[in-house]
């Protein structure tokens, strides 16, 4: 496992499809690079066919077209006959693509794309102005919302795609080796998130979500109409019922998209459960139990090899299932837990879960996820610190603040803290303009970049030491150990 400082000597190069996966990995993961070089990433692939995308998406749904024939010949990519003949003769080089894969760079770069505005990483792009294998537009895009105080885009004339291997490859070359050297000739400046609640795009992001739009203006117009439609015929259905109950951002509703069960009044209300259910951000939540429950499992089982029993603590447990049905499935393992929550309805919800999977070993307590006191006097000290879709519904730092320090007051030294972050969601303003929190306010949040959420996590005395999201992009699951 490569170490913080370890990374911090790090340049990565990518080229082409490379060259996006780098900027994905940097968006969603946020290590602590010293910088990139982009060669033609492949944010949009140029497929010359109208509505490519979506007749493709229609093929893989129904299993008819699993793979797309590439275009790509040598010729294109370089002007150097040379380097021509060995891409023509080179046995290793695929001439299809993956349906699923293609579509998958797709949306996922157009993602990047768009919210570029989170990187911060010192960033070179190469753009091949003879480009004829992806689109130059999402580049010069993607370097405008860049928010990296040291980024430089290169426009290579007369260049195909393939610029390291092109006739003046030199040139390129160059502008690499220049750049990664002026990246170590300067220190490593601070990311400054700390204060990203109060002067950030995110920031800016969210102080617009909650400003009323227009009263004739169309998408406003949508919004409400979608509003009164699920405040209306959609109580038919038990999952949106709920949410207009306790709030969509509730424990009650987050155990109910754990259950995934559809249920409603008449068939009507349980097709539009059905529907709801299967909104994206509801597949997200799902995947993240998943991850979190893994997670979980390999920090309660790295700790159970150093010492026993392991001490559990989850701070803002809800209704615990994720919690108890880890435990439940570790019950080899000599496990005591503390789950606490501020609402007793969600307390009660989860001591008779814990009752019916026979659990002996699980205590349940109200508690304030934010008061750093009522935190720090817990006993006994836990070795596993769970903190799981809290601060994404908070946009104030100073809040997070107040929570970290209090885990890092009570957990054990070389502890572990396992935490949630939202960088990214597709139905951000939706959320804000249509849906509820559990105080009966519009649902509105502040995105946090996972760089933000670490520095914040690091700010208090852990190390970052692995991570794991959803094939989205909308939630992370992290892991970092008492350091200091």
């Amino acid at each position: 496992m490569l170490t913080a400082s370890r990374v911090e000597q790090m340049v990565v190069v990518g080229h082409s499809v490379g060259a996006a996966v780098v900027a994905t990995w940097v968006h969603d993961y946020a290590p602590r690079i010293r910088g990139m070089v982009l060669a033609t990433p492949a944010f949009n692939i140029r497929l010359y066919i109208p509505w490519a995308i979506p007749l493709l998406r229609i093929g893989l749904k129904w299993g008819l077209v699993k793979t797309v024939p590439s275009y790509v010949k040598a010729r294109v990519l370089t002007h150097d006959p040379q380097e021509q003949e060995i891409h023509t003769r080179d046995s290793l080089i695929t001439h299809s693509i993956s349906t699923r894969v293609l579509i998958g760079l797709f949306d996922t770069s157009k993602r990047i794309v768009d919210d570029a505005s989170a990187i911060q990483t010192p960033t070179l792009i190469l753009t091949a102005m003879d480009d004829w294998v992806v689109k130059v537009s999402a580049q010069k895009k993607f370097f405008e919302r860049l928010k990296a105080a040291d980024k430089k885009i290169e426009m290579l004339k007369g260049f195909y795609h393939d610029v390291y291997h092109e006739q003046d490859r030199t040139k390129p070359l160059r502008l690499t080796k220049d750049f990664i050297e002026k990246i170590f000739h300067e220190p490593v400046l601070d990311r400054g998130l700390l204060q990203a609640d109060k002067n950030s795009f995110s920031k800016n992001e969210y102080d617009a979500l909650k400003q009323p739009l227009p009263v004739f203006f169309l998408k406003g117009l949508s919004f409400r109409l979608m509003k009164f439609f699920l405040a209306t015929l959609g109580r038919l259905s038990h999952g949106i019922r709920l949410g207009w109950e306790s709030g969509f951002n509730s424990g009650r509703m987050l155990d109910y998209v754990y259950e995934n069960k559809a249920q409603g009044d008449f068939l009507i209300g349980k097709w539009l459960d059905r529907i709801y259910l299967n909104g994206i951000g509801w597949q997200g939540i799902r995947v993240r139990k998943v991850l979190l429950e893994e997670t979980l499992k390999k920090a309660i089982e790295q700790i159970h090899r150093e010492t026993r029993p392991v001490y559990l603590l989850d701070i803002a447990t809800g209704a615990g299932r994720y919690m108890l049905e880890t435990i439940s499935a570790l019950k080899h393992l000599e496990i005591k837990a503390l789950l606490r929550d501020f609402e007793p309805k969600n307390l009660a919800e989860g001591q008779k879960r814990a009752d019916h999977l026979g659990l002996k070993n699980v205590t349940f307590l109200k508690g304030d996820a934010f008061d750093r006191n009522s935190i720090r006097v817990l006993s006994p000290q836990p070795h596993v610190v769970v903190v799981s879709g809290l601060y994404e519904l908070f946009s104030s730092n100073e809040m997070v603040l107040n929570s970290l320090r209090g885990i890092a007051d009570v957990i054990r030294p070389g502890g572990i803290l396992v935490y949630t972050n939202q960088p990214w969601h597709p139905q951000l303003e939706l959320i804000a303009r249509v849906l509820c929190d559990w105080d009966a306010k519009p649902w509105v949040m502040r995105r946090r970049t996972q760089g933000e959420m670490d520095d914040l996590v690091s700010s208090v005395g852990f190390e970052k030491l692995g991570q794991t999201i959803d094939p989205w992009g909308i939630f992370s699951v992290s892991w970092a150990k008492k350091v200091r």
